[in-house]
């Protein structure tokens, strides 16, 4: 399955990539952008299956990218990481089109939990 991670700190894509390991995500390859507007660019291209994305960064954040790429027609499965996990946020997210919000600082569980139902 092939999952573009977007978010400005490297560090923290290579945390998720091996969170996702950790949580029995295998069959996983990654394409990484650093934010939502490299994101755009890299996105037609690999035309991934899941989005994971930060929603704080620089240029474009991510609610901008997921309502970018929806007002274009992809329904790609789309999944924020995120320090920001207020009532407000889980709703603004979920009306843009998102299927879950995951809650930085997370588990292998908190992953497993919300991509299962998304992802099979």
């Amino acid at each position: 399955m092939k999952v573009m991670i977007v978010d400005d700190s490297k560090s923290m894509r290579m945390i998720v990539k091996r969170t996702l390991k950790q949580a029995g995500f295998d069959d996983m390859e990654f394409e990484e952008a650093e934010d939502g507007t490299d994101a755009l660019e890299k996105i037609d291209d690999y035309m991934p299956a899941l989005v994971l994305c930060d929603w704080n960064m620089p240029t474009m954040d991510g609610i901008d990218f997921l309502r970018a790429i929806r007002a274009a027609g992809n329904e790609v499965k789309f999944g924020f990481v995120t320090t920001e996990s207020t009532a407000e946020m889980r709703a603004e997210a979920k009306e843009a089109g998102a299927q879950f919000l995951v809650a930085k600082p997370f588990t292998a569980e908190a992953f497993e939990k919300a991509l299962r139902p998304v992802i099979g």
